[in-house]
């Protein structure tokens, strides 16, 4: 049974969201401060974490950058309305995703078991999706980058990401599909999201010392390009 670590201050929270991960299978597991929440992320090792910005103690961004020191666990973070600037550097942090409150219950726990979803596959089907360009390797079955055999430390949505476009050299892809295939479903936020993912992906390899590099496209969306 997969876990999932709830961290909010609020007790309706926690109840509406149990009731309806317990319907779906999960375990869930309840923090109501930030420093509660670095904790029981020791103790019970989560398969994903749900994390609102607000919080006592610990804010939901501090937690993010504490987790992010030690673990890629999938992290959903929970923002209220206005809470824009806080949102996206929740995302730079490492979150993977984000919703907006007040929210449905239904809608957050088909987001989690979308991330599961993608997190299980298929080993077969997965296996056949490493793909190495000279020092850069990436394994969807581990969910890991390498750059000259060392682990690049990225999250499941940068790894993705990686792979989308790598897999594809040279093609094109709009915000919009990088959205619907990465987070798998209808997403109510704006395209900045992918952007601020490509930033953290750059960030994290030498594109100046290789024969690669991810290409904007104005107007449109990335391409991974390969010089010849």
């Amino acid at each position: 049974m997969r876990k999932v670590l709830i961290c909010d201050d609020d007790p309706v929270v926690h109840e509406s969201l149990t009731i309806y991960l317990k319907k779906e299978g999960f375990e869930s597991i309840s923090a109501y401060d930030g420093e509660s929440a670095l904790l029981r992320m020791i103790e019970e090792k989560p398969d994903l974490v749900v994390l609102d910005i607000m919080m006592p103690k610990l804010d939901g961004l501090e937690v993010c950058r504490e987790v992010r020191k030690t673990s890629m666990v999938p992290i959903l973070m929970l923002t209220a309305k206005g809470e824009e600037i806080d949102r996206i550097i929740g995302l730079e942090l490492g979150a993977d995703d984000y919703i907006v409150k007040p929210f449905s219950p239904r809608e957050v726990v088909a987001r989690i078991k979308a991330v599961c979803r993608r997190m299980k596959g298929d080993f077969t089907l997965l296996k056949s999706q490493e793909i190495r360009l000279g020092d850069l390797e990436i394994s969807m079955v581990k969910y890991q980058v390498l750059y000259k055999g060392e682990v690049v430390i990225a999250t499941p949505k940068e790894v993705e990401i990686l792979h989308m476009l790598v897999e594809k050299p040279g093609q094109v892809f709009t915000r919009e599909q990088i959205l619907n295939r990465i987070w798998g479903y209808d997403f109510y936020g704006d395209t900045r999201t992918v952007d601020t993912h490509i930033k953290k992906i750059r960030s994290k390899l030498p594109w100046d010392e290789s024969p690669w590099n991810i290409q904007t496209v104005y107007g449109v969306g990335y391409k991974f390009e390969v010089q010849r």
